[in-house]
Formats: C-alpha cells, sequence, structure tokens
C-alpha cells in the first residue's frame, strides 16, 4: 500500500533530518509522465500551481508544466524525470494531506516511491 512507503519515510526523515526539515519533498512515480498526470489530477486537496511556500498544500508535475518546453537531454540535465512530482506540504490537517496523497498515488502509480533530492 502507497501510504506504508509515505509513513516509512516521515519516520525515516525524524533519523536523518533532526533539524527539522523543510516542507518541499519531491517523489517519483514510476509510470513516467502518464502517471505524473493523473497523480496531479487525481488530488482533491492540494493545488495545482508552479510556486512554492504557501500555508496551502501545494503539487506539480515539473515535465508537463515549468520545464514541458525541454527537450528529453534538458529534462534529465536539469534533473526532471518523467514521474517526478514536487510538493509543497501546508497547514492543512495531517490527515487531510496522508489520505488525499495516498487517493492520488493509488489511481496514478502502481509502483513503489523513491525518495529523490
Amino acid at each position: 500500500m502507497q501510504l506504508n512507503i509515505m509513513m516509512k519515510f516521515l519516520i525515516e526523515q525524524k533519523k536523518y533530518l533532526k533539524g527539522g526539515n523543510g516542507a518541499l519533498v519531491g517523489i517519483e512515480l514510476s509510470g513516467g509522465i502518464e502517471a505524473g498526470k493523473r497523480f496531479i489530477e487525481s488530488l482533491k486537496m492540494f493545488y495545482h500551481v508552479a510556486n512554492i511556500g504557501d500555508a496551502r498544500s501545494l503539487a506539480i508535475h515539473p515535465a508537463t508544466t515549468t520545464h514541458s518546453q525541454l527537450t528529453e537531454d534538458e529534462l534529465k540535465a536539469a534533473g526532471v524525470t518523467p514521474g517526478y512530482i514536487r510538493l509543497c506540504i501546508g497547514l492543512e490537517h495531517i490527515d487531510d494531506i496522508i489520505d488525499d496523497l495516498d487517493q492520488a498515488l493509488n489511481k496514478s502509480s502502481k509502483g513503489k516511491l523513491k525518495a529523490v533530492s
């Protein structure tokens, strides 16, 4: 289940980020561009915008938005993969955030998440 992967991430961050961490999280979805599009389209609470640092939870799929004009080689050089999603976690209740991410992950990608920098 995708939620177990998110919970493992939350536990691991306490181990490695002892001084705290920011609200920006990057995830890589298996399934490439189509999975990224489905994920964004499936979100109910997250706003689909390019800015970060808002009080609201935000999400963007750079390969089809901010970096869509780049060639495949330019995307690779910029570190933007087809399934990369950037999330900015807002101030909503954590249960609402997790529920929204979980349902979008289940609709978009059946593979595993991996951390990207």
